[in-house]
């Protein structure tokens, strides 16, 4: 403990690595990214002060992104790296800098764990959830870029159907800030299916201020990407997930086949 009675390690023995992959040597050119695929607590945090109930819910985690995630990674045969741990106790899709990084409150609720931390207790979080996540995707990206393995990177989300109130129509939406090609082709097959309603920029826009994954990993290195949000709905159950996952893995196959076609892509 430190001075203040609080853990001054954050990820006890008993608690698992917050990076998860599956298919790391897939030779697809998706490269899939969950920021938000757990909801974890690490145990000397103890919940955060938070019951149960309220760490099941969209403020915790994306509700249904994992299954997808996972069946989507095999279908495509394309390598998934996931975060583990719970947005509550850093969000690994937010600058650090920025007051959401570590919430107080997530949208009325109050995260009494996350009240009073101190500037190293801060950096703990950062030092041992978000930096290993994004340093591994980091790592892949160089060693595909060195085996000279094209990369089209797609970050993975999922939202509440109804927030503050107001209903969210969108089944599935793409969300980009600077790159056009991936969410242009990804709008163009998605509304080609005649049974979804699909957002551009919505529920959410991509920004440097409000997102990491994509600005940092996508748009630095001047990679082809896109985020993917799901409506939670759609996928709270294994039978929707699956159907989800059959579905991405249909369309982002297609449009592997088009960048290809286009020499967008380099052929391996």
């Amino acid at each position: 403990m430190n001075r203040g009675g609080k853990p001054s390690l954050l990820l006890a023995e008993t608690d698992v690595p917050p990076v998860l992959e599956r298919n790391a040597l897939a030779r697809s050119p998706f490269l899939l990214t969950c920021d938000h695929y757990g909801r974890m607590i690490p145990s000397p945090l103890g919940g955060l002060g938070l019951p149960e109930s309220e760490l099941v819910r969209h403020i915790a985690w994306d509700i249904g992104i994992a299954g997808v995630a996972e069946r989507l990674a095999d279908r495509l045969g394309a390598h998934l790296i996931a975060q583990r741990y719970s947005r509550l106790v850093i969000d690994c899709n937010r600058p650090p800098h920025v007051a959401s990084s570590i919430p107080m409150i997530s949208e009325a609720t109050t995260v009494p764990g996350n009240e009073g931390l101190s500037r190293e207790e801060a950096e703990l979080r950062r030092m041992q959830i978000f930096d290993p996540y994004h340093a591994r995707i980091d790592a892949v990206i160089d060693a595909r870029a060195q085996q000279g393995w094209p990369t089209v990177l797609v970050s993975l989300h999922s939202f509440t159907p109804v927030y503050a109130g107001i209903a969210r129509p969108w089944h599935i939406g793409t969300l980009y800030h600077r790159d056009k090609v991936l969410p242009r082709l990804l709008l163009q097959y998605l509304r080609g299916e005649a049974d979804l309603v699909v957002g551009d920029n919505e529920p959410y826009a991509v920004s440097d201020e409000t997102d990491y994954t994509i600005p940092v990993h996508g748009e630095m290195r001047a990679l082809m990407n896109s985020g993917i949000e799901i409506r939670q709905d759609l996928i709270s159950d294994q039978a929707g997930e699956a159907a989800w996952a059959d579905r991405l893995a249909r369309i982002l196959g297609e449009i592997e086949t088009t960048l290809r076609k286009e020499a967008l892509i380099a052929r391996e």
